[in-house]
Parts: structure tokens; sequence; C-alpha cells
């Protein structure tokens, strides 16, 4: 199954089944888009990310930073990241989602691929610090990529491509379920933002 060039119905799940996929297509102008994406790329910290696999640590091409309401820690890959806060940008498109999907977001990770070379392994969201079944709102800018989910059990496969200045949430059991990633491609030389709104669980210690 395969989305390209279709006009979004947001209400529909693009999963068949164990979780909630929704594609909202551009919410933005190529206009709004392309000052947005502008900024991201010249206001926020981005870092190389870092991972611990297997004792050794690893750092990637792909540039990463983590925003926040406060300084929530959060822990994937064995490492552990402190959020900073809120650009104006940021603030700005996270109202603008929550609007749009009637969702509520205390945080973001940004992911930054300087072209196609640059990728995501298939991987869940499934961290403790994550609100469970919680919605993440993932808005794109940039170059257009191929997204895609694999069941966990079944190894069925869904994809679509996210365009520049478009929204895909997912929520309710589909990080239980399903896997997903960011295939390389040899076919993109241009970069591409992708901002994941999620919702970390507040304990005693943030």
């Amino acid at each position: 199954m395969t989305l390209f060039d279709l006009e979004a119905d947001k209400s529909k799940n693009w999963l068949p089944y164990h979780g909630t996929v929704n594609y909202y297509g551009k919410l933005l102008t190529k206009t709004q888009a392309d000052f947005y994406l502008h900024k991201l790329l010249t206001t926020i910290e981005w870092r190389n990310d870092e991972a611990v696999i297997f004792g050794k640590k690893i750092i990637t091409k792909r540039k990463v930073a983590w925003y926040g309401q406060k300084q929530f820690q959060y822990t994937y890959s064995n490492t552990t990241k402190h959020a900073l806060p809120w650009t104006k940008e940021l603030l700005e498109l996270k109202s603008l989602i929550e609007k749009e999907t009637g969702e509520t977001y205390n945080s973001c990770l940004l992911n930054l691929y300087h072209n196609g070379d640059e990728g995501m392994a298939w991987h869940s969201d499934g961290e403790t610090d994550l609100k469970k079944d919680g919605a993440i709102g993932s808005l794109s800018f940039g170059a257009e990529r191929k997204f895609a989910f694999k069941h966990k059990e079944t190894k069925q496969k869904v994809e679509l491509l996210l365009e520049h200045g478009s929204l895909l949430v997912m929520k309710d059991t589909t990080q239980t379920h399903w896997l997903h990633r960011l295939p390389p491609t040899k076919k993109v030389a241009q970069p591409r933002v992708n901002l994941t709104f999620r919702t970390i669980e507040e304990n005693e210690d943030q």
C-alpha cells in the first residue's frame, strides 16, 4: 500500500490493523514551509546523534535536537538528552498541530537529514519516558522522503511519501505493533528536517 501524490484524507487510518496512522498532507503553503525550514536550519542547536550499540559509541551523520516545556530527560539508544527551552518557531508549529489534531504535546525531537544518504533504521518509539499509546505528531520540511511502516509479526508494510510542510500522526498501539523507518535514497540531494512532537510522562524527578 503506497501513497504518492494523493489528496490527503486526514480521517483515514493508513494501518490495516493494530494502530492508527493519519496523514494530514500539507498544513502549510510552500512559502510558509520554506520560512520554517530556513529558521529550523539556522536557529536550532543541532548536534550529531549518539547511540551506544553493543557497548560501542556510535556518532551519526544525522543531527538531532531535543526541546520541551521544561528540561525533560529523554533516553533512547542508551543515551540521555536534556530538553532545551522552546524556540518561537517551535511553539508556533506546536500550536498549529495541536489545533489541527486536538492533541497536546510537551516536547519535540528534531532530526536533520542532510541528504538522501542519511536515513533511519527500523525502530519503534516505545521509550518508557513517552506517554503510552500517546500521539506523536511528525512535521516534515524540505526534501520529500518515503516513510515506511512494518508490522512486527506479520511483516506487512505500508509506505507514504512525506511532503514539504506535511503532518503525519502516529497514535494508539502503533508503537507496540509496528516498526517505522526512513529509508536512504540516492535520488535526494536536499536536506530534510523532521519534527516529532511528543508527550513525556512527568515523574517526581522532572
